[in-house]
């Protein structure tokens, strides 16, 4: 039921407003309405207040260049692994080798430095910073097993990822998993399509996207009002 308050108050209701500007509903008649009623109040109110922030962005350009990009992206890096494949030699002296691994290392503790921080200060970026640590964390298993393997080191590499590194990276990637969908849930809650909210993290639609659909459904009722009300 949609509510359309008028100057002297809500539909059939007496007048309840000083002037002509503020409308004051008491409690008795917010007792009188409908569960819905009340919460399609509610949406109507916190869309005044806080206007969802995405409802003005175009994300059809950004999403045509990314879907190329990663396609581009895909058929680079599938060629560049048949050419390692056939051209890479089983054994290499590597150059740098304690630069590399204490680099990697070092960025490893930036990213749970910034992790922490993200959890300690409440901020979004945490996302971010769980999905980069958890990644690290899978690359520092799978290149410490391989790169070890053949040597007396590999059943300890093999024990630190099991235990430690790959535990750690789940931990990471669930924690994220869970603020992306809050995130989206709380996003999705101000227009009032909590219900859509799929299960799956995979078919949990990208906001921006969502909210273009939902300004052209606004943009054609408005144009069918338009001509239903004729010149």
């Amino acid at each position: 039921m949609a509510l359309q308050p008028t100057p002297h108050g809500l539909p059939g209701e007496g007048s309840g407003t000083y002037g002509h500007n503020l409308i004051v509903i008491n409690e008795a008649q917010l007792r009188e309405m409908s569960p819905g009623e009340r919460k399609e109040l509610a949406h109507a109110l916190a869309q005044l207040d806080y206007p969802h922030p995405l409802l003005e962005l175009n994300w059809h350009r950004g999403r045509k260049l990314g879907v190329l990009l990663s396609l581009v992206s895909c058929v680079v890096l599938a060629g560049w692994i048949v050419v390692l494949t056939l051209t890479l030699h089983r054994q290499y002296t590597a150059t740098h080798w304690r630069f590399a691994w204490v680099g990697f290392d070092i960025v490893l503790l930036v990213a749970f430095a910034l992790t922490g921080w993200g959890f300690w200060r409440g901020r979004q970026m945490v996302i971010s910073c769980l999905v980069v640590t958890g990644t690290l964390l899978c690359c520092d298993a799978w290149f410490d097993v391989i790169l070890d393997l053949g040597t007396r080191g590999i059943w300890e590499s093999v024990a630190s990822a099991v235990l430690i590194e790959l535990p750690l990276a789940y931990v990471m990637f669930r924690a994220a998993r869970h603020l992306i969908r809050l995130s989206a849930l709380v996003a999705m809650s101000a227009r009032n399509d909590i219900d859509q909210l799929p299960r799956s993290l995979w078919r949990v639609p990208l906001l921006g996207v969502a909210a273009d659909a939902v300004t052209a459904g606004r943009g054609r009722a408005s144009a069918d009002h338009d001509n239903q009300a004729g010149p």
